[in-house]
């Protein structure tokens, strides 16, 4: 998964920064359709976007699902040259521009992504990843996110350096890793013609899942990631706080040593005997590793993005149980009548 864009670059001299997606409808619905369908045998979705760069506009025009992984015998590169090749026969958008995964509660921020994306767009530059929540749109909350790696998490990666100091040198946190894009769903007047006629034929007892209150599984769901997320944000400040307690204890003996020498210096010099080096010191205390912050900085996006949608759930939640009330209020009021 992390090289799957590495055949597909292209040299763009215009600047290739994307302000907004606009992804066509049927390329939507098929992304929904693959997603659910995964999710239901609790495996993750994937697949490549096809579209092209207008000005500072990514059209995504079409998509289709990545094998799935357990088929050995399925060479993944030739699969994806296959499908665009054929797409191109039949006069149908075929340019690699990012890639798509579903996601269950925001559970999509990872080392994983961060690694495929780093690939995608090192090779193609415009490329973004979309990230479909499927238990969130379930309930009525259509969930669909677009992400690109930010310059400093780019040459970050590139460096391959995680440490504190490296951090801090390019001033990267978890919120600095992804920056959002815009997301505009486009239909062609055809299409919301015919969604009007099939909304019509849509009998009254169906299409009532925007305004489904049973919101408290998915609460609840978010609830619990954000713990597991925390307790691990919590373990890895416990292994930096070891790790420097470790270095000033490293610290302290090495000053007293370095102290010990120089008095016995002192003395060898009084005595007009030879120094001994501070280097023979230093060389019996070794610099301890630092530990890479990587994880942490993933962790704590982790947390800000499930916080994010617990607030924007719960507003949207609430927004739902005035509709309602309004609604039953209205109801009671015309029998009353």
């Amino acid at each position: 998964m992390a090289n799957r864009g590495g055949r597909h670059a292209r040299t763009e001299d215009s600047d290739n920064t994307i302000n907004y997606v606009q992804c066509d409808g049927l390329a939507v619905m098929k992304m929904v359709k693959h997603c659910h369908e995964e999710s239901s045998n609790m495996d993750l979705a994937q697949g490549a976007l096809l579209g092209l760069v207008v000005d500072k506009c990514l059209e995504i025009t079409n998509c289709f699902p990545f094998p799935k992984s357990g088929d050995e015998t399925m060479d993944e590169e030739m699969y994806q040259l296959t499908v665009m090749r054929r797409l191109r026969r039949v006069n149908v958008d075929h340019l690699h521009v990012g890639w798509y995964q579903s996601s269950d509660v925001g559970n999509s921020l990872s080392l994983a992504l961060l690694e495929s994306q780093y690939h995608y767009q090192t090779s193609i530059e415009e490329s973004v990843v979309v990230v479909y929540d499927t238990q969130k749109s379930a309930r009525g909350f259509l969930c669909l996110k677009a992400y690109r790696l930010t310059p400093q998490a780019i040459q970050m990666y590139k460096d391959g350096d995680f440490t504190p100091e490296a951090f801090r040198t390019l001033k990267v946190g978890y919120e600095s890793l992804f920056a959002e894009i815009p997301i505009v769903i486009k239909n062609s007047p055809l299409t919301n013609i015919m969604m009007s006629e099939l909304n019509e034929l849509l009998p009254e007892d169906k299409g009532h899942n925007f305004l489904d209150l049973g919101t408290a599984s998915v609460l609840e769901n978010h609830m619990r990631s954000l713990i597991e997320r925390v307790d691990e944000l919590y373990q890895e400040a416990v292994r930096y706080n070891k790790y420097q307690q470790v270095v000033f204890k490293q610290d302290s003996d090495k000053n007293r040593a370095l102290a010990k020498l120089a008095a016995e210096n002192a003395v060898r010099t009084s005595k007009g005997e030879p120094t001994v080096a501070e280097e023979e010191v230093i060389k019996q205390f070794r610099p301890m590793p630092v530990p890479a912050r990587l994880t942490a900085t993933i962790t704590s996006g982790q947390i800000n993005t499930h916080s994010q949608h617990i607030a924007q759930f719960c507003s949207q939640s609430l927004a739902k149980l005035f509709i309602t009330e309004s609604l039953q209020n209205a109801k009671e009021a015309k029998e009353i009548k």
